[in-house]
């Protein structure tokens, strides 16, 4: 049986897709909990409006997301810790301080979008990213320095 898929399915496809699954998978599983519609003419131009229409929506977002990356490109941040006499941090800078300091810059930005491949456990100077849209991540300098 053809269907299309009205949501990402694992193993199966993703939203749009017209994809042949076995009938009693798409009778027993995909229909019933309307992940799936009948591949019908009249449902293939409906979904290809809402794709079209999702892409649109899409771009938009990345452009205004590039804008943002483009504005946090051009900010660094500040965060001062405590040290000890050897210079070494008592604790370390996670997202949340980062986004505490991009806070102060004037920047909204959601600890959540703040990429550390670890938390930051000495002083200087670091890039670090933020992934604003799945195509669109920034850099942002962050200065660590002592109080």
């Amino acid at each position: 049986m053809e269907v299309i898929l009205c949501q990402q399915v694992p193993k199966v496809g993703k939203i749009g897709d017209v994809v042949k699954v076995k009938d009693g998978f798409a009778h027993n599983y995909l229909l019933p909990r309307k992940l799936a519609c009948a591949a019908t003419p009249q449902n293939k131009r409906r979904i290809e409006h809402e794709k079209a229409t999702r892409l649109k929506e899409y771009e938009a977002e990345k452009k205004v997301a590039q804008e943002l990356a483009d504005k946090i490109s051009k900010v660094s941040c500040t965060v001062t810790v405590e040290v000890n006499d050897l210079e070494k941090l008592y604790g370390s800078v996670t997202e949340a301080d980062i986004a505490k300091a991009l806070d102060v810059e004037g920047l909204k930005i959601d600890k959540k979008l703040i990429e550390l491949e670890k938390p930051i456990e000495e002083l200087g100077i670091f890039e670090v990213g933020v992934k604003l849209h799945p195509e669109v991540t920034a850099k942002v300098r962050v200065w660590v320095a002592k109080k």
